[in-house]
């Protein structure tokens, strides 16, 4: 049997040495340095794009500009960043505006939707376009909104409070608009706070208020929460037909038969006032200096004012009046004077002075 030959010591520092020098050939990975993402995604788009192009101007002045960056954290935000996004925010912007014009003539020529009804889709079709417009312009951005989940649940809590009144006020008005209590047009009277009624025509719905014109134009900006929970007068909501009532004294001398006949003929003659229904005259009390009628009169005008139609009224009649002797009464006071010693001295004075009227000159000093 052979033996076999042991392998010798000399063999083994060779190994070693070998190790040695493959460890010291093979280079030490060293840590990557922390990759910068792009602050905005349609700006290395069109970056993207325009190198491939091959235009060569238009790539060195996009370079340049791209050149001109801050690092935020792991995002690259640069120049054209900035410029790339106030361009989509610019041309978004007019795009929502364009529709939006164009969806509400679109709508103004369909004549089948009333008043309500069209000023109602106006807004839900405004709102709807603007809402899809902003979300275009988050995804051309390239905005991740799932990394502002934490902070973007807080924020919209922070803006639902703030905003709480306006968004109440937004739909406040979409179901005014849609139940048609009110609308453009309409002629109403609203409390204030103080309990001072404001009476004047509506002029517009607005998405926070309304617009309500009096008849001296002055125009009232009305919440429409307001016309939700307090109590409104609309006096054209299911007719325009409105009553107006015109106090009259006449004396208590005068013929009332006669003054009542000619009340009517003065409401008749007026130029507002409707034949039907037809004027009536009300004996409304016996003053303490007149005999008080009320004269009711109806028109289908309020937006036009109330006042001149009074004022219409009584100058008419104060022509018939005249020309038929009525006498339109002053104040009439009774006086009652008690008698007593002081009273009788005063009475007795007077009459001395009456009865000699130069008594007064004689006991005057000389000049």
């Amino acid at each position: 049997m052979t033996a076999l030959p042991l392998p010798t010591d000399s063999a083994a520092p060779s190994d070693a040495a070998t190790a040695m020098a493959t460890a010291a050939v093979t280079p030490v990975p060293s840590p990557s340095p922390v990759e910068t993402e792009a602050g905005v995604k349609a700006a290395e788009g069109i970056r993207d794009v325009v190198a491939e192009q091959g235009g060569g101007a238009a790539a060195g002045i996009v370079d340049t500009l791209d050149s001109i960056a801050i690092d935020v954290g792991k995002f690259h935000v640069s120049l054209w960043d900035a410029i790339v996004v106030a361009l989509v925010l610019l041309a978004v912007w007019a795009l929502a505006f364009f529709l939006a014009r164009g969806s509400r003539k679109l709508l103004r020529r369909m004549t089948k939707l009333d008043l309500t009804q069209r000023l109602l889709a106006e807004k839900l079709v405004t709102i709807a376009v603007w809402a899809i417009a902003i979300l275009m312009g988050i995804d051309i951005l390239g905005i991740d909104l799932t990394a502002l989940a934490v902070f973007s649940g807080a924020f919209g809590l922070a803006i639902g409070f703030g905003l709480q009144k306006t968004f109440g006020n937004l739909i406040a008005g979409i179901i005014l608009l849609m139940d048609r209590s009110i609308k453009p047009g309409d002629v109403i009277a609203i409390a204030d706070s103080s309990g001072a009624m404001t009476f004047g025509q509506i002029r517009k719905i607005g998405i926070r208020a309304v617009s309500l014109t009096t008849r001296d134009q002055r125009e009232y900006l009305i919440p429409n929460e307001n016309l939700m929970v307090n109590q409104v007068e609309n006096w054209s909501y299911s007719s325009k037909n409105v009553r107006i009532q015109v106090p009259v004294g006449v004396s208590y001398s005068c013929d009332l038969k006669l003054a009542e006949k000619l009340m009517l003929e003065a409401a008749r003659s007026a130029t507002r006032v409707l034949t039907t229904p037809p004027p009536t005259v009300w004996l409304d009390a016996y003053a303490d200096s007149s005999v008080n009628f009320v004269i009711h009169c109806w028109i289908d005008d309020p937006e036009e004012g109330t006042g001149n139609v009074r004022s219409d009224v009584l100058k008419r009649l104060w022509d018939l009046f005249a020309e038929a002797g009525v006498e339109i009464p002053f104040p009439q006071r009774d006086i009652n004077l008690r008698d007593s010693a002081q009273f009788q001295q005063l009475v007795a004075a007077i009459a001395q002075r009456v009865e000699k009227p130069g008594a007064a000159d004689e006991d005057a000093p000389p000049a």
